[in-house]
């Protein structure tokens, strides 16, 4: 794990004076052992997913709830408010909602809103009017040199919406060695699907939902991306750049298109597959609906307790704060109250922060700072974390380490512990050393295909060559009335992530998201003692901005 001279620009750190490798302690000191309160951390996730907090969604009374309860519980810690003595860094934003009434018809086919398609635009337009705009598939929409592959070789998408299957085609043949196998690349993200077919030109983009290679169901589309739909403002040019309208389709739908075009939509996924694609359909789009933008503030929370000798380097906590609020569209219960994702993850660095707090006044500080960011607009596409990345309040070649939780284990302790993305950089090896404290052993996620280490906070940090973990859980109950318990609650849990059912549970087991605290912590306080700066494998996309021995 390097010393990197400190003061190295991010964008050079490659080029940077390196000194000794070290190695983080086998056994963690006293001052590393705690005990969380199970009681408190309980409380924490009750009242952020109350009705009161009205799923959290950014820039409405839910988040002043939400602000005015972390804010509160960092004061009385005793951490600093990092924005100038207060914990609120603003993070400008456009709320876009879509009519619900939309006009959508695709190749003569009349598709309707919710049930066959969801539609949106980014764009302070008013009204969104496309008339017979053709259609072009562009098999997964990726543009990767060091791949070799570029879907839109050769097609000028200039007026023409990119039709785009989700995930990469590692997921297809995962024994072809394409891309990276089974495990999803942020090339299989649906967020660089709409960038790349903006740079390309395209006037629309739109995915074609399969519930196998997205990871979720069609109901998590309809529930996320209808209502208000949150974003950073973006500089004029960036904003014009954009595609007009993007969205999903289902894959029954998607069907229907492909074959009233006179193609076979399922082997046309098996050429995207192979080789970079693009067909024209030789069909068109019509598209019509208003639209409404919303300007305000939503903010992101950020406390820090500073270090003893060597404040100005920063281990980093994130959790997003933020949920989906309330839909009212939907009869009976519409409130997404958002409790594992993600009132578990801030309650978790409530309580992380609270017991450094805790140590540092029994004369315990770590020589680093800690900074714990509760982050914004992470449901919208990590907005809270792109915008604290792009505008630090502490610099990002200071920023040594970040640690996220989105989502805490309810399910129980576990004789394993899953590092999401496992084998990207040095910083594992601090939760391998935790974890072994516990007598666990690390693995990496039971779905890489998910693409999980895209989908989360730290990524944000991670473009900019930050160390960023997302970790916890596991997949093997500590014993057999755990696993008995664990089958019972995930089938409680089924189909509640991103849906209202995803509530406070008093039956829930938090022995195994304690146990998990407990392994951050342990990181971070190794971490937080010694001079390393871990960087990333070779073989990581990030390895050339901080790269490991």
């Amino acid at each position: 794990m390097k010393q990197l001279f400190p003061f190295c620009a991010v964008a050079l750190l490659s080029a940077c004076n390196v000194g000794e490798t070290t190695t983080a302690p086998q056994t963690p000191d006293k001052s590393a052992q705690v005990s969380f309160d199970e009681q408190r951390f309980r409380a924490d996730i009750t009242t952020l997913s109350s009705d009161k907090f009205e799923g959290r969604a950014p820039t409405t009374q839910g988040e002043k709830l939400t602000l005015d309860y972390l804010s509160a519980a960092f004061n009385e810690m005793g951490l600093i408010g990092a924005v100038n003595g207060s914990y609120l860094q603003a993070v400008p934003m456009v709320s876009y909602t879509a009519s619900e009434q939309q006009s959508v018809n695709l190749a003569g086919i009349d598709m309707q809103y919710r049930q066959d398609i969801v539609l949106s635009s980014r764009h302070d337009n008013q009204q969104v009017s496309i008339k017979e705009a053709p259609l072009v598939f562009v098999g997964y929409g990726i543009n990767a040199p060091e791949y070799q592959w570029n879907d839109y070789q050769g097609v000028d998408m200039k007026g023409k919406i990119a039709v785009i299957l989700v995930n990469d085609p590692g997921f297809a043949h995962p024994n072809d060695k394409k891309f990276n196998g089974n495990a999803m690349t942020y090339y299989g993200r649906w967020s660089y699907k709409f960038e790349e077919a903006s740079r390309q030109g395209a006037l629309g983009a739109i995915i074609i939902h399969d519930t196998k290679p997205a990871s979720y169901p069609w109901s998590v589309v309809e529930n996320s991306w209808t209502g208000p739909q949150q974003d950073l403002v973006l500089a004029k040019a960036e904003q014009d750049a954009r595609v007009q309208v993007e969205g999903w389709i289902t894959l029954d739908s998607a069907k229907r298109l492909f074959d009233k075009a006179g193609l076979s939509l399922s082997g046309l996924m098996d050429r995207a597959a192979d080789s970079a694609l693009n067909v024209d359909l030789a069909q068109t789009a019509s598209i019509a609906f208003t639209n409404k933008a919303d300007y305000a503030d939503s903010y992101n929370v950020v406390a820090t307790l500073p270090g003893s000798s060597q404040a100005d380097e920063h281990i980093v906590f994130t959790a997003h704060w933020d949920h989906i609020g309330v839909d009212d569209s939907k009869e009976g219960d519409n409130i997404y109250n958002g409790a594992l994702d993600n009132a578990s993850g801030t309650a978790g660095i409530l309580e992380i922060a609270r017991q450094f707090a805790k140590q540092a006044k029994a004369e315990h500080g770590l020589k680093r700072s800690l900074t714990f960011i509760a982050t914004t607009g992470e449901e919208q596409g990590l907005l809270g974390s792109r915008y604290y990345a792009a505008n630090p309040i502490y610099p990002i070649n200071k920023t040594v380490a970040v640690f996220n939780l989105d989502s805490t284990n309810v399910y129980g302790k576990t004789k394993d512990y899953t590092i999401v993305g496992k084998g990207q950089s040095e910083l594992e090896v601090y939760l391998e050393q935790a974890a072994a404290t516990q007598n666990r052993v690390t693995t990496g996620e039971s779905n890489p295909a998910s693409g999980g280490f895209f989908r989360s906070d730290h990524f944000s940090f991670a473009k900019l060559g930050v160390p960023a973990v997302f970790a916890g859980g596991g997949a093997q109950p500590l014993d057999e009335e755990t696993a008995q318990y664990k089958a019972a609650m995930t089938e409680q849990m089924k189909g509640c992530y991103h849906n209202v059912c995803d509530h406070y549970r008093e039956d829930w087991d938090l022995s195994g998201a304690l146990q998990d605290l407990g392994v951050y912590y342990q990181a971070a306080h190794a971490l937080g003692n010694n001079q390393d700066w871990p960087g990333y494998y070779a073989g990581s996309e990030f390895y050339p901005l901080r790269p490991a021995d």
